[in-house]
């Protein structure tokens, strides 16, 4: 059986916490997961049902501006979630 996958989204997800580190943000789960989704939204989805697709898609991510897009994206979703936190005033971060 075939799947299709998004393989922007591994991609965000394994650059999310090595950006969000060196930002000051809060990291409490709805908050990196508000950033991820903001991210995603602006970046084209790469989709893939092979292994051979996938294998394609992530030779591209080698491509330096593949990885500028992704650092940008993300940068620019964390000021936005760090601005606009959708958690209570009661959480700590």
């Amino acid at each position: 059986m075939f799947h299709i996958k998004n393989y922007m989204e591994e991609a965000v997800f394994q650059r999310l916490e090595e950006i969000l580190d060196d930002i000051s943000i809060c990291q409490c789960e709805k908050c990196r997961m508000d950033v991820a989704a903001i991210a995603l939204n602006s970046l084209p989805p790469k989709y893939v049902v092979s292994e051979k697709g996938e294998l394609y898609s992530k030779v591209d991510s080698l491509m330096q501006q593949f990885e500028v897009d992704i650092i940008a994206a993300i940068t620019k979703a964390a000021v936005i979630v760090k601005r606009n936190p959708r958690h209570d005033g009661n959480h700590i971060c």
